[in-house]
């Protein structure tokens, strides 16, 4: 028997249930690690980069990591929260790592509230449960990445979107006084948003998509193009800080980050293969003689070259990515033990299936397809054209979730279920 709409206490053992899990996971990566002389971290090349920036920050030395320094390689929510904690707790890994599971767990309570308004409380419990005990979903959350933040973020931005939504489809507000409500939650729409790009900038792009579809969709197009507006231009406030800081240290106004050329010839080189592999990075050793807008904009200019020079290549490519995107098992060697592949199959299969059942439902409108499975679809195609990896899908399986969450209930109801 699922649980019934109206029992909302459920969801307290649910994230109880995903914290203990979290919170287990933390210390047995962080007790294996301390173990092996030869690793700080799980995933070295990024968790180092990343803690790096983060301690440089906490000591007063800035957002700069690396020799020469670099100033605008990273966004800056994740160093920040790494800062908090070295401030807070020093140099210590484990407070991090535990830090990291309250978020983890927290993404969950943010699905239960999104399944809630896109659905109903059942849909949100079916979800959340989902998310607490999904083992990659676990297994992530504690890792030294940004991963685990941007999904907080990510479904925070979403739940944003839904009460615009809501909202937008009742036009007789207008006419009440109500509009006010409407613009703000507009703003709030721009500025979650902003939150998740500074977690991850390839959020950024969420904005104006969304305008498009809240203006070609809204019943009343005067007022969707001044929330539309609103939320787009709430977003580029919010970023606005970091722009402006960006200028001062290099002169350019940069609203994301510098890295998107090198992360962008990691997709596109002759040597490409899918996979991320940042080598040529330190054998052309650009900014010893560079500056970093001079990096980014070389390994742009011959990113996009390759595509030119070789297209069929480019689409052989798209198509390794996107398998790597979507394989349901680890891609790196070191997650391919027998029992890491089969864990993750299990979790991820049957939620895409899940998913695609759910969508056949009477009960997913436009709006709910779109914030559920929305970006999932939006983050293949980008990794199509940069590299692909589970990391990258691992954040918008939260969202699915809720779709698959559909699905398990019309199957549950379709065998002679009950929902009481």
């Amino acid at each position: 028997m699922i649980a019934t709409a109206g029992r909302r206490g459920f969801v307290w053992p649910i994230l109880a249930v995903a914290l203990a899990a979290r919170l287990t996971a933390a210390f047995w990566i962080h007790t294996s690690l301390e173990r092996d002389d030869e690793r700080e971290f799980v995933i070295a090349g990024d968790a180092a980069g990343y803690w790096e920036l983060g301690k440089n920050w906490a000591s007063g030395k800035g957002l700069t990591a690396h020799d020469p320094s670099r100033q605008i390689m990273r966004m800056p929510g994740f160093p920040a929260l790494i800062a908090a904690s070295v401030r807070l707790f020093g140099e210590n890994l484990m407070p991090l790592r535990i830090l990291l599971a309250c978020i983890g767990t927290a993404t969950c309570a943010f699905v239960f509230l999104l399944g809630r308004c896109l659905f109903d409380e059942t849909i949100g419990l079916i979800a959340a449960a989902w998310c607490a005990v999904s083992p990659v979903m676990v297994g992530f959350s504690p890792l030294i990445l940004s991963e685990t933040l941007f999904a907080a973020c990510l479904v925070l931005s979403l739940l944003a979107m839904v009460k615009l939504v809501q909202i937008d489809r009742h036009p007789s507000d207008a006419e009440t006084g109500k509009s006010t409500s409407g613009i703000l939650s507009a703003l709030w729409v721009g500025v979650t948003i902003a939150l998740a790009t500074y977690a991850r900038p390839s959020w950024l792009l969420a904005a104006p998509l969304f305008a498009i579809v809240l203006v070609g969709s809204s019943p009343c197009k005067r007022r969707a193009v001044l929330c539309a507006s609103v939320a787009c231009l709430g977003t580029l406030a919010a970023l606005l800080p970091w722009a402006w800081r960006n200028h001062e240290v290099s002169g350019h106004w940069v609203l994301t980050t510098l890295w998107v050329g090198p992360s962008l010839y990691d997709g596109l080189n002759p040597e490409a293969d899918g996979s991320s592999d940042m080598q040529f990075f330190d054998d052309d050793n650009y900014p010893e003689r560079m500056t970093e807008v001079e990096v980014d904009q070389a390994y742009r200019r011959r990113a996009w070259q390759f595509a030119i020079d070789e297209p069929g290549r480019v689409v052989q490519l798209a198509v390794a990515k996107l398998w790597r995107f979507w394989k349901p098992w680890p891609n790196a060697a070191q997650f391919r033990q027998w029992w890491g592949i089969a864990l993750t199959s299990l979790f991820f299969v049957p939620l895409v299936a899940l998913a695609l059942w759910g969508m056949r439902s009477p009960n997913v409108d436009r709006w709910s397809l779109l914030l559920t499975i929305g970006p999932v679809l939006y983050f293949s195609v980008i990794h199509m054209i940069f590299v692909g990896s589970l990391r990258y899908r691992l954040p918008v399986e939260y969202p699915l979730s809720v779709l698959s969450a559909v699905g398990l209930r019309n199957l549950w109801l379709n065998s002679g279920g009950r929902i009481s």
